[in-house]
């Protein structure tokens, strides 16, 4: 099951993830999709006020896709490894 995030810190977390699965430093990050570190840190911790454009800018990353779909049943157990 793909991870679900139904909150900024779990959105940050996700992020956090595909950067590294991507061997991605922030700042390289930032360089291959043209944001500030500053930016990318905000969203790694999950702080609120996130542009949508600024997710979108993430789609330059390898392999991310954000998904926007009804809510499914999920336990408690499917979001413990998002964090």
């Amino acid at each position: 099951m793909a991870p679900v995030a139904s909150a900024p810190p779990q959105v940050g977390a996700s992020i956090h993830r595909v950067r590294q699965h991507a061997r991605l430093s922030v700042e390289g990050l930032g360089s291959t999709i043209r944001l500030r570190q500053a930016t990318i840190s905000r969203l790694h911790a999950g702080q609120p006020a996130t542009s949508l454009q600024t997710l979108f800018e993430l789609h330059a990353m390898p392999d991310p896709e954000l998904v926007v779909r009804p809510r499914t049943k999920v336990t408690t157990a499917d979001l413990e490894h998002i964090s």
